[in-house]
């Protein structure tokens, strides 16, 4: 963590309620927290303008209006799945389609995550990111996390992610295949729409041996 950001968090009322999280040569940055109400509100949206937040996403029931958010610009995203649990296909999938547009955009911006205590569910979904688009081991990620939300993680969210098969790579591989075999597929036809015999021009030799097949049987007696 930068010393800027060292000190920000040590200013902030909730800086032990905060854990900064950031990516070696990325744009993106993660912010875990507990569950803001109505009466916290406030304060978490001066951290958020701190961290240039951009991104809330919530892992659990929603305890606070979104208006305050969407007036700063900043986009609130409901992902709620089962508390100590893992993260259903429906979740994952919408997770990283939010982690993979926002990292390819190159814009510095901070997505926070959070579910009630910011503990469990929160912490599995930047540690899916870390796998992804780090391509982290899955118990480095959960180590990573843990340096700095000490207690994050149950014994099935681990399990969950020590067997976690990063999806984005697999995706970005498979849609490069298809662009080479495309392009394979094209270089081919016009080859093949190329070639003289595709043309309808006859090569010399062929030419030859069709005049010699086509001698009248009279001129040879």
């Amino acid at each position: 963590m930068t010393p800027q950001r060292q000190q920000q968090r040590t200013k902030s009322p909730l800086g032990r309620m905060l854990s900064f999280i950031e990516l070696p040569s990325s744009s993106l940055r993660f912010l875990i927290l507990d569950c803001p109400t109505e009466s916290t509100l406030p304060f978490y949206l001066e951290e958020f303008a701190r961290y240039n937040v951009s991104h809330v996403v919530r892992c659990c029931q929603p305890t606070y209006s979104t208006t305050k958010l969407n007036e700063q610009g900043i986009q609130v995203h409901d992902l709620p799945f089962k508390d100590g649990g893992i993260p259903p296909p429906s979740v994952i999938n919408d997770w990283l389609s939010l982690i993979d547009v926002e990292e390819k955009s190159g814009i510095d911006t901070t997505i926070a995550v959070h579910c009630v205590a910011g503990l469990g569910r929160a912490p599995v979904l930047v540690a899916i990111a870390l796998i992804e688009l780090l391509d982290m081991q899955p118990l480095d990620a959960v180590e990573s996390i843990r340096r700095n939300r000490r207690g994050a993680f149950n014994k099935p969210q681990i399990a969950y992610l020590d067997n976690y098969k990063p999806m984005l790579r697999r995706k970005a591989k498979n849609a490069s295949l298809k662009t080479s075999f495309s392009r394979m597929f094209f270089r081919f036809a016009s080859s093949a729409s190329s070639s003289p015999s595709a043309s309808g021009s006859t090569s010399p030799k062929k030419q030859q041996a069709e005049e010699v097949t086509s001698i009248p049987l009279s001129s040879c007696v």
